[in-house]
């Protein structure tokens, strides 16, 4: 009997010993694949000058950080926000944008004050949505303007913390993969209590609109980031590492149905089938969040080559039928058949369709796919594109700015997987 309990306890240790092992060899391959990966200064191959190329780079920069029109703001000596200035809130979506830009570009001081800042007002200390975050914030009377949690707000905070601790470690003020576990460690413990989920809806595998409520329950294209799973299940160490795998081929088949098969357009908000989830503020459409797909498309191409010949596919149907309504004249906002639609989503003082730089810029990060002189028109288009007020007067220089400098980064090559130091 003895020696059968022993044999029992062996058989669990060699399996425990070889899971773990499984795992380790998973993350070290993932780890090394990411090593090889190329990032191309299509700009330069398109035949601009690298100078030219940094002082745009930097230019931008400048104008959403630190220019007359920036967008953030510094709050004593060491925190800040970004801020969505025609809302007049600070949202989970621009400071963790925020945060990934100054982790790119090897600012740390920026990268820690806006940490500093959403750790303080903006992460849940307690209760049921402990460790998750408020998605916007009033900067003015310094309250929450809502408690609820944006997913993909929590989706880049983890990302960027990741990198953080690879690229600057984690003595130098701030424990970032301390941080960015912390928030993983918190998505796993939520069960429901409270009516608060998992960020991700775990029976789907993918990532929920608002991990609240019915809610959890359909999602949002634009948050779908197959390289992110990727890079938490090369990183993270929480033990999840085949589940986000798992999750990531979940998102690259969702955006398979989510798109239209002839304009490669998506609706905003969708059921996890990827059929268009119509809201009680809006019907189904190609709007401001859609934006966001073609740059998340190009960047799991460059990052993981993954699901390679449906993206070129995809890339030509969405970049054909941006040509079709006029490369220098497309409007922002379509059906999915592209059709012009009777309900246009408010931006600025008056419903209108306009040529909008945001789109213009992530319509760009498509030619990382497809990569040939066909794509020129696109990179021309986003080079000569100026971040300054439309021609009514409108300006958006939070999210056209931010699309446009992660735009940018991206079709440079300054936009990569960071690797441990």
């Amino acid at each position: 009997m003895g020696n059968l309990i022993e044999l029992k306890i062996m058989r669990k240790s060699t399996l425990l010993v070889f899971m773990v092992l499984v795992a380790y060899l998973t993350n070290a391959q993932n780890s090394n694949n990411f090593k090889n990966v190329k990032y191309k200064n299509l700009f330069q191959e398109y035949g601009y000058k690298k100078k030219d190329i940094n002082k745009k780079l930097s230019k931008a920069y400048y104008d959403v950080f630190e220019g007359p029109n920036r967008v953030y703001f510094q709050v004593g000596d060491s925190m800040g926000y970004v801020s969505d200035i025609k809302n007049k809130d600070v949202r989970t979506e621009g400071m963790s944008y925020g945060m990934m830009i100054a982790v790119q570009l090897d600012k740390k001081d920026v990268f820690d004050k806006l940490w500093r800042f959403s750790k303080s007002y903006l992460q849940h200390q307690s209760g049921p949505r402990e460790g998750y975050f408020a998605w916007s914030f009033n900067p003015e009377t310094m309250k929450q303007n809502s408690p609820g949690s944006a997913s993909d707000g929590e989706f880049y905070y983890v990302t960027s913390l990741l990198f953080a601790s690879n690229k600057w470690g984690n003595k130098t003020g701030i424990d970032y993969y301390k941080e960015a576990k912390r928030i993983l460690d918190a998505m796993w413990s939520k069960d429901g209590t409270g009516n608060i989920y998992n960020l991700i809806n775990t029976e789907h595998r993918q990532i929920t609109f608002v991990p609240e409520g019915n809610n959890y329950n359909w999602t949002d294209p634009s948050y779908h980031l197959p390289a992110f799973y990727e890079i938490w299940a090369a990183y993270a160490k929480d033990g999840h590492e085949e589940f986000y795998m798992a999750c990531a081929d979940t998102s690259r088949v969702f955006l398979h149905r989510a798109t239209h098969p002839v304009t490669g357009l998506n609706s905003d908000y969708t059921e996890f089938s990827g059929k268009p989830h119509p809201t009680r503020w809006m019907p189904p459409g190609f709007r401001y969040d859609s934006w966001r797909v073609p740059m998340n498309i190009a960047m799991d191409y460059v990052w993981t080559g993954k699901d390679a010949e449906w993206k070129k596919d995809y890339a030509t149907r969405f970049q054909n039928f941006l040509r079709s309504k006029g490369l220098d004249t497309y409007d922002d906002q379509f059906n999915l058949d592209g059709t012009k639609p009777d309900f246009i989503l408010q931006a600025g003082p008056e419903k209108k369709l306009r040529h909008s730089i945001g789109l213009v810029s992530t319509a760009a990060t498509t030619a990382l796919i497809k990569n040939d002189k066909g794509s020129k028109d696109f990179i021309d288009a986003i080079w000569n594109a100026k971040l300054e007020p439309y021609e009514d007067g409108y300006f958006d220089p939070y999210y056209d700015g931010l699309l446009y400098l992660f735009s940018l980064m991206h079709l440079s090559g300054n936009y990569q997987i960071i690797t441990p130091n």
